[in-house]
């Protein structure tokens, strides 16, 4: 075989294992780019959505069975401080402190601003408010932004029932969101079909008995660009949801579930000050417990 011939054959091999060695350095410490389902739970299911075209979008997927087990639900509750309505959390602090089994962000709040990975605003433990309507356990301690267009808000009663934007005439937990997604099994119209961000959402199917939470990658380069509202959309749409909402996004979008030993396990890959795996701190959370 000519000298020729032989580089080539060692070069190929070469290539590839440089390649693969790139892509699992760049990966590492982050969910495998490759599709899963596992029960995390008595009634709950998580899948890992992975889709390459036209962009790369890693999706996580957990879809919660009412009548698997007795599921409560809990909204951030407030608390007495100076300056906010409660104190910023990460999400895997919200799911340690109250011990809860399953934990995603919430609404958008402020202050906040992100200049840098030394500059930026809250760290736990500092006073924030809700954008939108705010309630836990009976008691509202965010009402939203008065020169604002009101948030669409989601509603959890004594029972643990879920409505969007019908709110009873005693509040017990309320969540607002940025936007609505689906409404009534149909895809809202309008929604952004090109800007990608990290996302997060929640939703319900027609009878209420699925409740579905869906956190997405994004901002990562070769792993996860990303998901526009459309996608969140039509992702929601695929399990079923009747209604959905977006809550906040961007680098708060993040997925905690209780792991051995009650310890905090990330589902998903959070970016916050464009580092990979960083979980920011924010002002409230929607929570699952299970059992009693």
């Amino acid at each position: 075989m000519k000298k020729k011939n032989l580089r080539i054959v060692w070069a190929v091999p070469l290539v590839l294992f440089l390649l693969l060695g790139v892509y699992a350095l760049f990966t590492l410490g982050r969910p495998a780019p490759v599709p899963v389902k596992r029960q995390l739970y008595e009634g709950v299911i998580y899948r890992r959505v992975v889709r390459y075209l036209p962009y790369a979008m890693i999706a996580h997927v957990v879809v919660i069975d009412r009548k698997e087990d007795d599921f409560r639900f809990l909204v951030t509750p407030p608390n007495e401080m100076e300056g906010g309505a409660l104190k910023a959390r990460t999400t895997s602090e919200f799911l340690k402190e109250f011990g809860i089994q399953i934990a995603i962000n919430g609404d958008g709040f402020y202050p906040w601003w992100s200049r840098s990975p030394v500059d930026y605003y809250p760290h736990s433990g500092d006073p924030v408010t809700p954008l939108g309507l705010s309630a836990s356990n009976g008691k509202v301690y965010a009402d939203g932004l008065k020169d604002e267009e009101p948030e669409p808000t989601l509603y959890v009663s004594r029972r643990n029932e879920l409505t969007f934007n019908l709110p009873p005439n005693k509040i017990f937990h309320a969540l607002s969101g940025d936007r609505m997604l689906i409404q009534g099994g149909e895809i809202a119209a309008g929604l952004d079909d090109s800007i990608l961000h990290p996302r997060t959402a929640i939703g319900v199917n027609r009878n209420g008995r699925y409740v579905i939470l869906v956190v997405v990658d994004g901002r990562q380069p070769f792993y996860s660009s990303g998901a526009t509202y459309q996608d969140l959309a039509e992702l929601l749409k695929d399990f079923d949801a009747h209604f959905a909402m977006a809550l906040d996004g961007g680098g708060s979008a993040t997925l905690v579930v209780q792991g051995e030993n009650g310890r905090a396990e990330i589902l998903n890959s959070p970016i916050d000050n464009y580092i990979p795996g960083r979980e920011r701190p924010i002002a409230n959370h929607f929570g699952v417990f299970i059992g009693e």
